[in-house]
């Protein structure tokens, strides 16, 4: 018992060590603060792998606290986020979830934590970074027109379309803010998981992007929404009319990956080489309504099962 406690405490004290220090990189030498802070909750996550829950809590809000008082705000607010990200990541993996488990606690919690800063900023510093960026969006918008119009190139109704492409914008931040967080989140877990795996941890993979199904509800929401937008018009900038783009915006996104999903399970059965796979999904990209037809086709009468029989060896 005694050892136990001596490990537990050892091993903590030295993943908060690591775990300051590449923070305090990423807080004070700029130039290597993407990469590095992708790496930031791994001792965390290590240590939460090996370790019992409460010890992982503890050392991860000792993590958080040092973070504030060597960083300060900046360094806090990287605590806050990247500390219980390694601990959920770390945590998953000692209770056996799947990697999909992994993947959509991280980003719910990324969704939760960015959401709440937010607020913060805005409450407390006066500072709404949507806003600045909107704001400089629209001034270089003016500048291009500006040039445009020297060169005589201006078209008659340019700002008409400049503002419904700036409302459009701000339309859909919600599901760019939504499909953003889960890019870092699954970079998060993609590079955490590989550094776990090189230390001998037992951690879990990802089935093949070519198996990749969603659950058939999807495609009811999709046919809900596509169906009620058919035979509702809603002002744009109205509430209804933020649902239901960011609705059909998401699911969209969801169906094309369907889609694309397939197309790798039919080179697959075929037998085609990879970089037609490749080939093929780039070029999905500008077909994508394409592509969204198959993932429709595929989630609702399972193409893949005719494949296997058509094409099985």
């Amino acid at each position: 018992m005694q050892k136990y406690q001596s490990n537990y405490l050892t091993y903590g004290s030295m993943m908060i060590a690591l775990f300051v220090i590449t923070l305090a990189i990423v807080v004070y030498v700029p130039f290597v603060s993407i990469l590095i802070s992708f790496i930031v909750p791994l001792p965390i996550a290590w240590y939460s792998v090996k370790f019992e829950r409460k010890h992982a809590l503890l050392v991860t809000l000792i993590a958080v606290i040092l973070s504030g008082l060597i960083g300060g705000i900046a360094g806090l607010i990287f605590g806050v986020t990247l500390a219980p990200l390694g601990f959920i990541i770390g945590n998953s993996i000692r209770t056996n979830q799947s990697k999909f488990y992994v993947l959509m606690a991280s980003g719910i919690y990324l969704l939760i934590i960015t959401a709440m800063q937010y607020i913060v900023s805005i409450l407390v510093l006066n500072i709404n970074i949507l806003t600045q960026f909107l704001e400089a969006l629209e001034i270089s918008y003016k500048q291009v027109g500006n040039i445009m119009e020297l060169a005589g190139q201006l078209p008659a109704n340019y700002d008409e379309m400049v503002d419904q492409l700036l409302l459009l914008f701000k339309m859909i931040i919600p599901s760019l803010y939504i499909g953003t967080v889960y890019i870092y989140a699954f970079l998060y877990v993609i590079i955490n998981f590989s550094i776990l795996n090189k230390l001998k941890l037992d951690v879990p993979k990802f089935s093949k992007f070519m198996d990749f199904r969603l659950p058939k509800a999807v495609l009811w929401y999709y046919l809900i929404v596509s169906i009620f937008t058919l035979f509702v018009t809603f002002e744009i900038g109205t509430f209804g009319y933020l649902l239901f783009v960011n609705a059909a915006l998401i699911l969209k996104v969801l169906l094309f990956l369907q889609g694309v999903s397939l197309i790798h399970y039919y080179f697959y059965v075929q037998g085609w080489p990879k970089w037609s796979m490749i080939l093929a999904s780039i070029l999905a990209v500008p077909l994508y309504t394409f592509t969204i037809i198959l993932g429709v086709l595929d989630l609702g009468f399972n193409l893949r099962a005719y494949l296997k029989d058509r094409y099985k060896k």
